[in-house]
């Protein structure tokens, strides 16, 4: 299956502030690793983080980064998926499905 087609939700476990252009998460159920754990996103990331939202695929949310941004389908992808995979090893999303289409 295409990874495009992935589906993505954020964790309960994670609050998030958005502060300007940036957002700050926070994790709420600390475990040993998290203590005094804060993340920010910039621009960009603050955009995929409120683009998360358990319907979009990730190929929607890269072509919403390209439309919004001066940045080229490629290089999108390139940071979209990067910086999932870190939401995901915080804990911060899930993998929710795929749909394809």
């Amino acid at each position: 299956m295409n990874p495009d087609t992935r589906i993505y939700h954020k964790s309960q476990d994670i609050v998030s502030r958005k502060i300007v252009d940036e957002v700050i998460l926070v994790p709420i159920r600390r475990r040993g690793e998290d203590v005094d754990s804060l993340y920010t996103l910039n621009e960009v990331g603050a955009r995929i983080w409120e683009s998360i939202d358990g319907t979009r695929q990730v190929r929607e949310i890269r072509d919403l980064i390209v439309a919004e941004f001066d940045v080229t389908g490629a290089e999108a992808e390139a940071d979209l998926l990067t910086l999932l995979d870190q939401l995901s090893q915080i804990g911060a999303i899930t993998e929710q499905g795929r749909r394809d289409g």
